[in-house]
């Protein structure tokens, strides 16, 4: 059914458990932030509702407050996660699948960020590169949607929630491309992500197909957490006055965002890995589906026009920093 191997990916991510832990740590950090930020919010919204005798709507609006500046706070530093956490993880996981070993008297977390730095330089050509292989995948899998609402032997009910799914599994698809690119150590990250691209849509069937069980596996586990924490939550929030069940849950969808971040989608990505290396080795990018993603994404025709202005800088000495629009 699948084209991945469950022992080699747990025993890849067990070689990783120092990145793991370290991704952790980072995820659960969030998840703390959102959790004392959004009762910290409820505290001071409780004296300022006291003082006009509406301590509720006090408490409601500040956790509101509490919330929302902790989102705004991730939202800035989003490209530094992408640099710093997923992309680090990406680089060890792509050594261990490749059976190297880590450089002597090198921690994996040293070796990542070395290995980020060298091929992107900066955070923000890592985040734009990102974003069009994004760009990218949501034109490509908007086309294989359009394609199977056209077929009359399934309920649109579903093809809606299969075209769902598919758009929730682009964070795994993504990332494995950029692992192509890392896997390659070539100096150019808009080519070989163009070339990734081109690979993944000649093999889309086989992708797909693994990219919806493992994104349908990780959201089930996701489910269970949220769950699992939600009484909890609800009992410490009980404790500070508070009694209703929309904050403990909006917390527990926090928390288990943060499980699934740091341990969960770790599996999913690097089976992915496994399965977009072991699919394309020895394949060229096929010049018929480079056309086609031309013709349907101006994103890919983008990506296409940054190759070739960072292969003209490079020669000229000039590192491109543009980013997408």
């Amino acid at each position: 059914m699948v084209d991945f191997k469950f022992g080699q990916v747990m025993s890849t991510l067990w070689k990783t458990k120092e990145f793991v832990l370290f991704r952790f740590l980072i995820y659960m950090g969030i998840t703390l932030a959102y959790i004392l930020g959004t009762g910290t919010g409820g505290g001071v919204g409780y004296l300022f509702g006291k003082v006009g005798d509406n301590s509720e709507a006090g408490v409601f609006y500040g956790m509101v407050g509490g919330f929302t500046l902790v989102s705004g706070v991730l939202y800035y530093v989003r490209e530094y996660l992408l640099y710093l956490v997923k992309a680090g993880h990406i680089a060890v996981v792509v050594k261990h699948l490749d059976g190297e070993p880590m450089p002597e008297g090198k921690g994996q977390i040293k070796y990542a960020q070395e290995v980020v730095k060298n091929r992107f330089k900066e955070s923000s050509v890592l985040f734009g590169v990102d974003q069009l292989i994004k760009g990218v995948l949501k034109t490509f899998n908007r086309i294989f949607s359009g394609v199977m609402s056209f077929l009359p032997v399934i309920p649109q009910p579903l093809v809606q929630f299969i075209n769902g799914v598919v758009n929730m599994s682009l964070t795994y698809v993504d990332e494995v491309i950029l692992a192509y690119y890392i896997r390659n150590n070539s100096e150019n990250p808009w080519e070989d992500s163009r070339k990734a691209l081109v690979l993944y849509a000649q093999n889309y069937k086989t992708f797909l197909k693994n990219a919806l069980f493992l994104t349908i596996i990780t959201w089930v586990l996701s489910l269970i957490v949220l769950i699992i924490v939600f009484a909890p939550l609800a009992a410490l929030m009980s404790f500070g006055g508070y009694s209703g069940g929309f904050w403990p849950f909006v917390l527990a969808v926090v928390t288990a965002w943060g499980v699934k971040a740091a341990l969960i989608d770790p599996f999913a990505m690097t089976a992915l890995m496994q399965v977009f290396f072991k699919v394309t080795e020895g394949q060229e990018p096929n010049p018929e589906w480079e056309a086609k993603l031309e013709r349907g994404s101006k994103k890919f025709v983008e990506m296409k026009n940054k190759a070739l202005g960072w292969a003209k800088s490079k020669v000229g000495g000039k590192d491109d920093k543009q980013l997408p629009e």
